[in-house]
């Protein structure tokens, strides 16, 4: 019995196993006595053929049952193949029968699935109608979960969302300047939208509530039946579709790199303050929600739910983010710095809710690329603010300014400035570190004294990047306005101009939040300034004027006789000067009430009192035919003065 092995001829099919245990039933019965080996090889044959016979009558009756189960489904499947009427449309009821017969389905594939069978087994030809149904049953569920994202969707009113704070939005206005010779426009009206700092999520329904927990059944049923692909495919291509919905909805068209850079400015200013509002609406509440949207359906799938929010919403992103991009690579123009400020500080301020939102590896790209727009931004703003002080500069004139008044580029600059003391945060933080780029052009002539220069020097030191520049930029409009004023061919008008406008500069500066950065010396100097402007103007003006009616020199020679024939040319001098300073000064302007006023009492308190005082000692020397005007007349004459309207004596007949 021990070498019974070699007496087994080569097994080949179920006739040489037949053959083989016919040859063993024979060596059995002519052999009692079995060895220990022999035994143990014969009971290990018992138990496997015991086994083997166990299975195949369990396999029979499995199959039968399987069979009955997948008859039953495959019927409820079916039934809805013929039907063009959408399953959940047709009642809970209806739509809870078909997913438990979509998930029989599934699990039947599976247990026909674990018997590992060959082609030629019957139970084969059962997993390949199984599997037949769980397609129909997919695709079937795929179509669903379509027609439910489309259907429920909620319509988006971005009207009803705010990011107002508590205070108004503030509105100033700023005139844009083309820096040709004298080309200004006072034309532009900043509506800066107030930036909300709040952490807080809006999060709203983009889809009907009630129809989440259907769509999470679909989605759990499909990945678990291996459909995961079509499933995410299906709901990302809905999602962005109504994400495209959503910016078509805030007016946030598609526009290219190219399309930006040609936009006109009028055009291409709105455009970027609804981009602004945009970002604020799309990132924290639309964004939000569609992330939240994608928790509530995907959440019990893993990290696939942050995988559906990634495709469904990069596209959008990159769209608004594209915008931005071109606005940091057109050109450096003054105009812009404002606006290109007001989308550095949207983005930055959002880059805390983009990193949440992009937190996972998925969303890396649109992380990347935020971050990357929000420098090129700031670089822009940088490379902007440095363009405006080269044309602050290179603003020279060939013809002087008429009148007198303020010049448009002092009214330009300082509400300029004014307008980026609201940046003054992000302004500092674009430049600091950045002193090579903008060297200092603060004037050495800080104070009119050297005490106060002193106090001045000292108070520089430790003032912030953004604080040194305003400083440096009023230095170059003061400079600028110094060659302004040597057009004029009038010295007295020249101090008249440098005044008005150094009035302007300190007024501007004194009423707005500019008084924090350049500071009550600052104030004081230039106050000192434009009353030395105005001594002066008074001085060219009128001391030639006044020093006819000073009692030297009109007395006839050799005796102290009054000289009536000196007396009446200095009379008639006196008159006609005064006749041509009102015709050239009624065409001069001073803009500012308050301003003119006191300029017209200090002049008047000069010339009538000295006026008084000639015709009271010297007026009986004379007819009165000469006495042309009374003191009051001039009086009442020098209110015309400052109006910018020219006007003459010569045959007037008001008084």
């Amino acid at each position: 019995m021990g070498d019974y092995e070699s007496m087994i001829p080569e097994l080949k099919g179920e006739e040489n196993l037949i053959a083989a245990a016919k040859h063993i039933v024979k060596a059995l019965g002519s052999n009692k006595n079995l060895t220990v080996d022999a035994r143990k090889i014969l009971a290990e044959l018992g138990t496997q053929l015991s086994t083997m016979t166990a299975v195949n009558e369990t396999k029979d009756d499995g199959t039968s049952e399987m069979e009955d189960q997948l008859h039953a489904v495959e019927e409820k499947i079916m039934r809805w193949e013929e039907d063009q009427s959408m399953i959940w449309d047709s009642g809970q009821e209806e739509a809870s029968e078909y997913l438990i017969a979509a998930g029989e389905a599934q699990k039947l594939t599976e247990r026909l699935e674990s018997l590992c069978l060959n082609k030629d087994d019957d139970e084969y030809i059962l997993l390949q109608r199984a599997h037949n149904i769980l397609q129909k049953a997919m695709e079937r569920l795929e179509e669903e979960f379509r027609h439910m994202l489309v259907e429920n969707r909620q319509p988006f009113e971005p009207e009803h969302v705010s990011f107002r704070s508590n205070e108004e939005d503030v509105v100033d206005e700023v005139s844009i300047i083309s820096f040709g010779d004298e080309s200004v426009e006072d034309s532009l009206q900043r509506d800066r939208d107030s930036v909300s700092r709040a952490s807080e999520e809006y999060i709203i329904d983009l889809i009907q509530p009630d129809v989440i927990p259907d769509l999470r059944c679909i989605t759990n049923l499909m990945f678990n039946s291996n459909y995961d692909k079509e499933c995410y495919q299906a709901y990302t291509s809905v999602r962005k579709d109504a994400l495209d919905e959503c910016l078509f909805i805030l007016e946030m068209e598609k526009l290219s790199i190219e399309d930006v850079l040609k936009m006109e400015w009028v055009s291409l200013n709105s455009k970027i303050k609804r981009w602004v509002r945009t970002m604020k609406i799309f990132v924290r509440v639309y964004l939000a929600s569609e992330k939240w949207l994608s928790d509530q359906i995907f959440g019990e799938l893993g990290p696939i739910n942050l995988v559906c929010f990634v495709e469904a919403s990069k596209a959008s992103m990159f769209q608004l983010l594209n915008f931005a991009e071109a606005m940091s690579i057109g050109p450096h123009q003054p105009e812009k710095l404002s606006r290109i400020l007001d989308m550095y500080e949207v983005l930055a301020d959002l880059l805390p809710d983009i990193d949440t939102l992009y937190s996972d590896e998925a969303g890396s790209s649109v992380r990347k690329e935020c971050h990357e727009v929000l420098r090129r931004l700031g670089d822009s703003a940088r490379a902007t603010f440095l363009e405006f002080k080269k044309a602050i500069a290179s603003n020279a004139s060939t013809n002087p300014f008429a009148g007198g008044g303020i010049h448009p580029l002092t009214r330009y600059v300082m509400n300029y400035i004014k307008i980026l003391t609201d940046y003054s945060e992000t302004l500092n933080l674009l430049l600091k570190d950045h002193d090579e780029e903008y060297p200092s052009l603060l004037s050495p002539d800080m104070s009119p004294t050297a005490e106060e220069e002193s106090k001045s020097g000292s108070s520089l030191r430790g003032i912030s990047p953004m604080s040194s520049h305003l400083l440096s930029i009023a230095s170059i409009l003061e400079s600028s306005l110094d060659d302004k004023s040597k057009l004029y061919k009038d010295p007295s008008l020249q101090h008249f101009f440098l005044m008005n406008n150094i009035y302007y500069m300190a007024q501007k500066v004194k009423g707005s939040e500019l008084r924090d950065i350049f500071g009550d010396e600052w104030i004081r100097k230039h106050n000192w300034k434009f009353q030395q402007h105005a001594m002066n103007y008074e001085r060219a003006s009128w001391s030639s004027i006044l020093s006819l009616l000073k009692d030297e020199r009109i007395q006839n020679p050799g005796s102290n006789s009054i000289s009536k024939t000196l007396l009446k040319e200095r009379i008639r001098s006196f008159y006609l000067a005064f006749e041509e300073i009102y015709k050239a000064q009624t065409a001069w302007l001073i803009p500012d009430l308050q301003l003119r006023e006191d300029l017209r009492i200090s002049t008047s308190l000069k010339v009538i009192q000295a006026y008084r005082t000639f015709v009271g000692r010297f007026g009986n020397h004379v007819s009165d035919k000469h006495i042309k005007y009374s003191a009051d007349d001039l009086e009442s004459y020098l209110l015309d003065l400052f109006e910018g309207s020219p006007k003459s004596l010569q045959n007037s007949h008001r008084r």
